[in-house]
C-alpha cells in the first residue's frame, strides 16, 4: 500500500473551529499569504525526509479567507521538487474547465521533464461559483444550486478538454475538433502553407497515470471507461465498499476488468497522538471549522445518513464524533488510527491511501509532527517501513 500525503492550503489560523468567526468573515494579507506558501515547503521537505510517497496540493482562486491558496499546483510542486529529494508531487486537482487544456498539458509536461517525473496529474470539473465563473468556466448558479445546462456545459467541456490532452500526452503529432475546442484552428498560415497539427514541447516521456475525483455516477463511469484513478473521500466505510465494487464493475463493462483497489486512491482526514485524548483535541477546531466552510455547499451529503433520516440532508455539518463514528475522520493514538486504516485496505484492496493531516487551526510545527509520528509509529503498525529513502513493506510484528 503506497501512502501520500495531502493538504488543503490554507494560511495559519490560530482561530480555527466552531467558536471562531463566521467562514465568510475571514480575510487575511499579502504577507498571510507568503508566509503559508513558506509553510507548504517546509512541510513538503519534512514529508519527503520521512519517507511520504506523493505530496498533493490543491487548486483553488481568490480565496481571500484563507482556506485554499494555492492556484497554481504545478508551479508550486515544480519549486517543492527542487528543495526536495526523491517525494513526488500531484495535483489535487487541476480544476480542467479553467483551463486552456494544452497549457495544463504542457505546464504539467515541462514540470514532469524538469524533475525526472516527480510529478502526479489530478483533475477535476471543479465547485467553487466564485473562481469558475471568474475564469470563464460554468458550474454551478449559487450555494446550494445546480444550473443544469451549466453543469452540462461543464461535463462536456471538461470530457473534450481530457481528451485533448490525453491526445497531447500520447502523440508527437495531434489535432483535435470538437464542439468546445479545435487544436490547432483552422485556416493559420505558416510559412507558406497552413498548420494541420500540433506537437506538445516539451512532451512527458512516460506514460502519465491521471487521477480523479469520483463524486458522482455518471463520473465515476467515465473514470473508469477512460482508466483515471479515481480518488474517493468523505465516505463511511460500507458506502466506499459499494462504490469500489461498483467501480470495478464498471472497469469490466468498459472491457477493462480489474480487481477492486486497482485504480482506486483513498483520501482520509487523519490524526494521531500518543493518546487518544490528544488526537480529538488536535482534530476538533480543524474539523469543526471545515464543517463550518463546507456544510453549506453540500459537501458532507456524502456521509450515511443521521439517525432517524433516510437522506442526508444537503447541508448536513457533522460533528467529529459523527466524522469518528464513520471512521471519515481517523483520529486517536497509534494503534486506533493503524487499526482503522488496516481494515479499509482488508475491506477494500486498498493500494493507495492519501492521509490529510494539516487540520485548520494547527501551528507549521503540529503539522510536521503529525507527518513524523505516521511514519515512525503508523505506518511500521501498517507493515510499511518509511524513510527518506522511500517506502518499503516488510512482516508487521504479529
Amino acid at each position: 500500500m503506497r501512502i501520500d500525503t495531502n493538504i488543503l492550503g490554507a494560511v495559519r489560523m490560530p482561530d480555527a473551529g466552531a467558536s471562531g468567526p463566521d467562514a465568510t468573515a475571514r480575510r487575511y494579507g499579502r504577507e498571510d499569504y507568503a508566509t503559508a506558501y513558506r509553510d507548504f515547503v517546509a512541510l513538503s521537505t519534512v514529508a519527503d525526509e520521512v519517507g511520504f510517497d506523493t505530496f498533493w496540493y490543491t487548486e483553488h482562486h481568490f480565496q481571500h479567507e484563507g482556506y485554499e491558496v494555492v492556484p497554481n499546483q504545478i508551479l508550486l510542486g515544480l519549486y517543492s521538487a527542487a528543495v526536495t529529494k526523491r517525494i513526488s508531487f500531484g495535483q489535487m486537482f487541476n480544476i480542467v474547465p479553467q483551463w486552456n487544456p494544452l497549457r495544463l498539458a504542457e505546464d504539467f509536461a515541462a514540470a514532469d521533464v524538469l524533475t525526472g517525473g516527480r510529478m502526479r496529474f489530478g483533475v477535476g470539473r471543479g465547485t467553487v461559483p466564485r473562481e469558475m465563473q471568474t475564469l470563464g468556466a460554468r458550474i454551478e448558479s449559487g450555494d446550494n444550486a445546480m444550473d443544469a445546462s451549466a453543469e452540462q456545459a461543464n461535463r462536456e467541456q471538461f470530457a473534450e478538454a481530457m481528451a485533448a490532452i490525453r491526445l497531447a500526452f500520447g502523440q508527437d503529432r495531434f489535432s483535435h475538433r470538437g464542439k468546445h475546442f479545435a487544436f490547432p484552428p483552422e485556416g493559420i498560415p505558416d510559412r507558406g502553407g497552413f498548420v494541420g497539427d500540433l506537437t506538445l514541447v516539451p512532451n512527458v516521456t512516460r506514460e502519465v497515470e491521471i487521477y480523479q475525483a469520483c463524486t458522482s455516477p455518471r463520473t465515476m463511469d467515465y473514470v473508469a471507461e477512460h482508466g483515471h484513478i479515481g480518488v474517493y473521500t468523505r465516505q463511511s466505510p460500507a458506502r466506499l465498499a459499494q462504490q469500489w465494487h461498483k467501480h470495478a464493475e464498471l472497469t469490466a463493462k468498459h472491457g477493462r476488468p480489474t480487481e477492486m483497489g486497482e485504480e482506486q486512491m483513498l483520501v482520509l482526514h487523519v490524526n494521531v497522538a500518543p493518546t487518544h485524548e490528544e488526537a480529538v483535541a488536535l482534530a476538533r477546531p480543524g474539523h469543526d471549522e471545515l464543517a463550518k466552510l463546507l456544510a453549506p455547499y453540500g459537501r458532507f451529503a456524502t456521509y450515511d445518513p443521521p439517525a432517524g433520516m433516510d437522506v442526508t440532508p444537503f447541508d448536513y455539518a457533522p460533528t467529529l464524533e459523527e466524522s469518528m463514528a464513520q471512521r471519515i475522520y481517523v483520529v486517536g493514538d497509534f494503534d486506533e488510527v493503524a487499526g482503522q486504516i488496516a481494515g479499509y485496505r482488508e475491506l477494500l484492496g486498498l493500494r493507495r491511501l492519501s492521509v490529510t493531516m494539516d487540520a485548520l487551526g494547527l501551528t507549521p510545527q503540529q503539522h510536521q509532527d503529525q507527518l513524523r509520528l505516521f511514519a515512525a509509529e503508523v505506518a511500521p503498525r501498517l507493515g510499511i517501513e518509511m524513510s527518506g529513502d522511500g517506502q518499503r513493506a516488510f512482516e508487521a510484528a504479529a
